[in-house]
């Protein structure tokens, strides 16, 4: 059962759960947990590799990060797929596991958002897929909401995150051993 905006705003205040959520996270969050917001948009080239005991990624390359002195908007091109980073931070307890999910308004405009579940003991930003499935351009402001994160309690026990994504990173340098 998810956990409640009024818990997890004390579990925020308390340990940190989320960082650098908006102001309007903390002070009237909508729905079963936050919205995030996009900070980084990264364009990978070259090929990926997935194995029993290695991988490698793409390249990732900055694009664009937020900034939020100046209005920015950066456009998916149809076709396209890109790497984001979530301005907020996790820092996820033991306990606790979270499910991000994308905002309506994305499929609404033919884009994909790509979200994976964050397991106990995460801590950093998060990186989310994001592909323009349409045939028109998208803009996207930097900063705007683009996932919505519910918190789950994990019961009898779950198993802490000890993979190299741990800290935010957004992809892999060079071909590496899996943990």
């Amino acid at each position: 059962m998810p956990i409640g905006p009024k818990l997890l705003l004390k579990l925020v205040k308390e340990k940190k759960l989320v960082e650098n959520l908006s102001e309007r996270e903390l002070t009237n969050p909508e729905g079963a947990g936050f919205d995030l917001r996009i900070g980084e948009i990264y364009q990978i080239k070259g090929k990926g590799f997935l194995g029993i005991l290695e991988r490698e990624t793409p390249k990732a390359t900055p694009l664009i990060s937020y900034d939020e002195q100046k209005v920015q908007k950066v456009a998916l091109k149809p076709g396209e797929y890109y790497l984001m980073r979530t301005i907020e931070t996790v820092n996820l307890p033991d306990d606790l596991i979270a499910y991000p999910q994308p905002r309506g308004t994305l499929h609404r405009s033919g884009v994909l958002l790509l979200c994976n579940q964050v397991n106990p003991g995460y801590c950093g930003q998060l990186t989310f897929g994001l592909a323009n499935l349409g045939k028109n351009i998208m803009e996207i402001e930097m900063g705007a909401r683009v996932s919505h994160i519910i918190f789950e309690r994990v019961e009898g026990g779950g198993s802490r995150y000890r993979g190299q994504w741990q800290g935010g990173r957004v992809s892999a340098t060079k071909k590496e051993k899996q943990v």
